[in-house]
């Protein structure tokens, strides 16, 4: 049972991962649009920060629950 709840839990983490991924690469575009104000340029900037950071946190877990899953 703790196999299967591991194998869901490293795909939840892997979506999850995929999403902040795709939210960091959007941000940093608006982060580079000279046409974007400052204040939206410097938001959108610390947003992929916080993304970046979400990315790295969920596919530390998916590996974590791929290792639980496969012993």
């Amino acid at each position: 049972m703790d196999t299967i709840k591991n194998a869901a839990n490293f795909v939840g983490d892997k979506v999850q991962s995929a999403t902040s991924g795709a939210s960091k690469e959007t941000n940093k575009e608006v982060a580079k649009d000279s046409n974007a104000g400052v204040g939206t340029r410097l938001q959108a900037a610390g947003d992929a920060i916080g993304d970046k950071a979400s990315e790295s946190k969920h596919d530390s877990k998916a590996e974590a629950h791929k290792q639980a899953a496969t012993h």
